[in-house]
C-alpha cells in the first residue's frame, strides 16, 4: 500500500517550524530530509524515523518500513505538533 499525498502533506505541515525540511517520492512513499539529510520517512500512512538515541526517552514503537528494511521508530502522535518537532528536531541532531 503506498502513502496518501494528504497524509505526506499533513505531515510536512506539521514539521513546517523546522528549518530546510524536505520530502522526495520514493516507490509510492516519501523519504523525509533535513538539511538534506535523510531522517526518516512516509509509509503505508505511518510516519517513521531513524532510531537514534536522543529518541530513546520518548518510547516509539518500533516498526519495519517495507519488507526485509531495518527496524525504525514509528511516531504516532503526528497531530501533536510540538512533540513531532521535538522529536525530529533530536533525530537531527543525532547525526
Amino acid at each position: 500500500m503506498s502513502s496518501t499525498k494528504e497524509f505526506r502533506d499533513y505531515i510536512l505541515d506539521q514539521l513546517s517550524d523546522l528549518p530546510d525540511i524536505s520530502c522526495r517520492p520514493m516507490m509510492g512513499e516519501y523519504l523525509l530530509y533535513s538539511d538534506g539529510v535523510l531522517f526518516g520517512g512516509i509509509y503505508d500512512d505511518r510516519l517513521l524515523i531513524k532510531k537514534a538515541k536522543a529518541n530513546e526517552s520518548y518510547n516509539l514503537p518500533e516498526a519495519i518500513p517495507y519488507p526485509g528494511g531495518k527496524p525504525m521508530y514509528m511516531v504516532e502522535e503526528v497531530d501533536n505538533k510540538e512533540i513531532l518537532i521535538k522529536i525530529v528536531s533530536n533525530i537531527t541532531k543525532d547525526r
